[in-house]
Order: structure tokens, then sequence, then C-alpha cells
């Protein structure tokens, strides 16, 4: 398979570049500006916590044993403590007692990690407050580091196995977004500045980067960047109306309210507002490069099709596209919410109020808002593609929206083409000439 999905598209006319590029570059420069005045050159810097020092083990062995009955329990409830109990021998490897062994106690409780023999995991020493030469080690999780790095090298080597150069260019886009994201979004945020106006500026600078650097710059990709750039000033629009008409605050979940503790001059509105930008850009470039590409194979395909009938088939493939979309937008974002959705089976309040509460509002306004640029996305960067494909390549059949004129065969043609149906085949020896039939170079497919 080649590194690209679509083929090349025919040159663009020199009048639709510069127009692309004078449209286009005055955009660019806008963002770059936004993105400097906007520059958390402020962030706060996270205050110093000393934590207690991680050391890096291997468990050699577990020995389970019965749990001990607990000293004092209320009438009805077990008398022995929640298991498992007993104990894990583990071999240190960094830290002051690397190459030794210690024990710790099996982790138990909510959350605690299941562990076994050959198992990597991580100790936290717990010092003795009143005797700070005793010390004892308990497991806290499991060292994911490597099969993160695995799982990171299998991902890279599928992308660029399929897609070659495409897929290699998706890699770097992957990384320049990341990067984006945690050198301006993030800590403009937390620096103070406008959460909605940082995140229309960071998504428009990975759009800018990721579009052109993924898909090369073209007037397809143009076409797509405009098209993504209108639809995220719609959603964000649309999101800023959404959230005051359902008078949403953005303490709509726990993670809200633990950083209002932490961060109480965080923007949480905003914030909600800039979390609908963020998650809708993904699916944008989808929609946009899609749209932009099934334009120009229409185009391709028929040179002769009209402005208006490239727009309707166009638009039919866009319309397919979103009826997949929109599940996946929901499903995504109940996926992410699902611990919240069984919270429902839970709550003996009315469907109304639970339906009309601040956390299942928010959810609700996320899907409809990022449904809503979607859709306006395909309309919008399937009738910009059309104008450019057909600039400066118009025929005169669609330059007057007439259809293309037939051209009738000669009747001597026809006279022969007839004859030759009903006369039974026959071998030649001789060489084809003009006249003679068949013709292994003429064929019936020819329009009459």
């Amino acid at each position: 398979m080649g590194a690209d999905h679509t083929r090349s598209a025919p040159p663009t006319p020199p009048g639709v570049r510069r127009i692309l590029v004078v449209t286009v570059a005055p955009l660019f420069l806008i963002t770059l500006i936004a993105a400097i005045v906007l520059w958390p050159r402020d962030a706060p810097r996270p205050e110093t916590v000393d934590d207690a020092p991680r050391y890096h083990g291997t468990v050699t062995r577990v020995v389970s044993e019965p749990c001990p009955p607990n000293p004092a329990v209320p009438e009805g409830t077990p008398t022995t403590a929640d298991g498992p109990c007993g104990t894990v021998t583990v071999r240190v490897q960094t830290g002051p007692m690397a190459g030794q062994e210690v024990q710790t106690p099996i982790p138990s409780g909510p959350g605690a990690p299941r562990i076994d023999v050959d198992d990597d995991i991580i100790l936290v020493p717990l010092i003795d407050p009143e005797d700070p030469s005793v010390s004892t080690y308990n497991i806290a999780e499991h060292q994911r580091g490597w099969p993160l790095v695995w799982l990171a090298v299998l991902f890279a080597a599928a992308i660029v196995a399929f897609g070659r150069l495409r897929g290699l260019a998706a890699l770097g886009g992957l990384a320049a977004s990341f990067a984006i994201l945690l050198t301006f979004v993030l800590p403009g945020i937390s620096a103070g500045r406008p959460p909605l106006a940082v995140a229309i500026v960071g998504a428009s600078l990975i759009m800018f980067v990721v579009l052109y650097l993924t898909h090369g710059i073209s007037a397809q990709t143009s076409v797509a960047v405009l098209g993504t750039l209108a639809s995220l000033v719609l959603t964000g629009l649309l999101g800023l109306v959404a959230a005051e008409a359902t008078q949403l605050t953005g303490f709509g979940s726990e993670d809200a309210t633990t950083l209002s503790l932490f961060r109480a001059d965080v923007d949480l509105h905003g914030l909600l507002l800039a979390g609908i930008i963020i998650g809708s850009l993904g699916v944008l470039d989808d929609v946009t490069v899609t749209q932009a590409a099934a334009v120009t194979e229409l185009r391709h395909a028929n040179p002769h099709s009209s402005r208006l009938e490239l727009y309707r088939s166009a638009t039919r493939v866009g319309r397919a596209h979103i009826a997949s979309v929109v599940n996946t937008i929901v499903l995504a974002y109940a996926g992410a919410s699902l611990p919240l959705l069984l919270l429902l089976t839970a709550d003996s309040r009315a469907l109304g109020q639970i339906v009309t509460s601040e956390f299942l509002t928010t959810e609700i306004v996320r899907s409809v808002v990022a449904t809503l640029g979607l859709i306006a996305a395909v309309p919008l960067t399937t009738a910009l593609a059309v104008v450019v494909v057909t600039a400066g390549r118009d025929n005169a059949g669609t330059r007057t929206g007439q259809p293309t004129p037939v051209v009738p065969r000669p009747t001597t043609e026809r006279a022969e083409a007839l004859h030759a149906l009903s006369t039974p085949p026959t071998r030649s020896t001789s060489p084809a000439t003009s006249s003679g039939w068949p013709d292994p170079d003429r064929s019936t497919d020819t329009t009459w």
C-alpha cells in the first residue's frame, strides 16, 4: 500500500492558491500573536512537598494466612478483618537497601494492588515518628514503566507500518499536540488566562501544525483548515450560549471540585467550555479532511459535474459520516463518565431531577454542542472545497450551468457498427484499418 490513501490532486490554479494563501496566512499570524499575548509567563509553580521516597522492588514470595479477628466490632458485622492477609517478601532494587530483602504486609482494602511472585512493585518506607531508626515498608502499586514503553512502541510501529510516511507524520502531529497542550493550554489556564480564549488559540495552533504536517501543504488541506477553524469558533459560541442557558457553574464533577480547593483562581465555567473545544477538535479534523478529500475525488471522477451536483454528492458523503460520528461522540463521553452514569442506578431521586442536575447536564451540553459543531462543519467545508476545486477549471458546460453537449456519432460509423452486430464474426488475418471491423483499437462503448 502507498503512504497516502488518496491520489494526487490536480494542480490548483495560481489564482486560487494566492487567494488561499492570503486567507490562511493572516489567520495563522493572528493565532501566533494571540498565543504570544496569552502565553503563561507567570504560571504558578507547584508547591514542593516532602513526599515519602519510592523504591523499586521485585516480589520473591507471597505467604497468605487467615486474617485475625477484629478486637471490637459492632453487632452484626463480620468478626474478621477484610482480606487478604499475610506477608510479602520483596527484593529491593533501588535505594539504601538495594539488593536486600524486606517483608511487608499484603496490600488490602479498596483499590489495593493484587500481588504475585515476580511482580515488579513500588515500595514506600514508613518511619516510626517515635523511633526514626525503625522503618517498615508498604507496597504502593505496580511498576508500569516498561509496559507503557512497549505499548508506545507497538502503537508507533503499527502506525508507521500501515501509514508509512503519512503515519510518521501523524506521530509528529501527535507529539506536537501534546507539546502545545502541556506548554501553552494547561499552563495558560493555570496562570489565570481566560480558559475559552486559551482553548480556541491552542486548538487553532494544534490544527495548523497537525493538518499541514500530516496531510501536506495543499489547497485541499487549506480548505480543511478553514472549515475546522470556522467550526471551532462556532462550537465555542454554541458552548457559551448553552452553558449560560443551563446556568452551568463548572462544578459538575468531583475533579472540578477538587481543583477548586487547590486553585481557587481557576475559572471552572471557562474550563468547561475549554474542554468542549479541545474534545471537539480531533473529530472536527476528521470530518473536514474527509469532506475536502471527498469533493476532490468526486471532481476527479466527473470533471463535468456542476458545482451544485458536486456539493450535493459530497454532502451525501458527509451525512453518512456524521451519522456514525454522532454515535462516536456520545459513546466517548458515556465511556469517560461511566462511573457517573452508574450512580444513576443507585440514586433514589426522580429521573427529571437526575437529568437536570449539574453533573448530568454538563455531559448533555458537551455532547450536544460538539455534535452541532460537527454538523456545521460539513456544509461549511463542502461549500468551500467545491469553490476551490472548480475555480479556474470550469469547462463551457459547467460555466453556463448546462450539461455537456453530446456529439452525435457519424452516420457511416453507426451503419458500420450495426452491420458488424448483424453479421457472424470472421477471423481476419489482415491488420485492422480505419474502415475495417472489428478493430482492436476501437470499442463499442464509444458514445453515439
